[in-house]
């Protein structure tokens, strides 16, 4: 009976140590920023076009979507005149490839209404804990 628990305690301590091991290997998550600015042809009012609104609201609703699915940090734009506000989104992804695809493939990006630069970035300071 000792032997069977002292075999059970080696293989229970074995798959532990293997797990964290994995665990380990796992690619971590990076953090970017991709910043977003009015593509100058939408510094004007007479610009914003229902069909260009309802795009932005596709980008609203993807970065709801990112925050969902425990991408997204935090998105938010400045308030100021059209041709001086700008947006970041601060998310996670595998490389800087991946985060690239992630801001190019925004659908107010994809339809020129917005710009985006990509930036390695790391929170260092959050009123909200970020790993959750």
């Amino acid at each position: 009976m000792k032997k069977m628990i002292f075999v059970l305690v080696i293989i229970f301590v074995s798959a532990n140590v293997q797990m964290a091991q994995e665990k380990g290997t796992q690619t971590a998550k990076k953090q970017f920023l991709y910043l977003l600015r009015l593509d100058k042809s939408m510094w004007e009012q007479s610009a914003w076009t229902p069909e260009k609104n309802k795009i932005v609201l596709e980008h609203f609703s993807r970065l709801q979507k990112m925050l969902a699915d425990g991408i997204l940090i935090i998105g938010g734009r400045t308030q100021n005149e059209l041709d001086k506000t700008f947006g970041i989104v601060i998310y996670e992804a595998g490389s800087f490839e991946e985060a690239k695809k992630i801001a190019e493939d925004d659908p107010a990006v994809k339809a020129g209404i917005m710009t985006v630069e990509v930036f390695p970035y790391s929170v260092a300071l959050s009123k909200c804990d970020p790993t959750k």
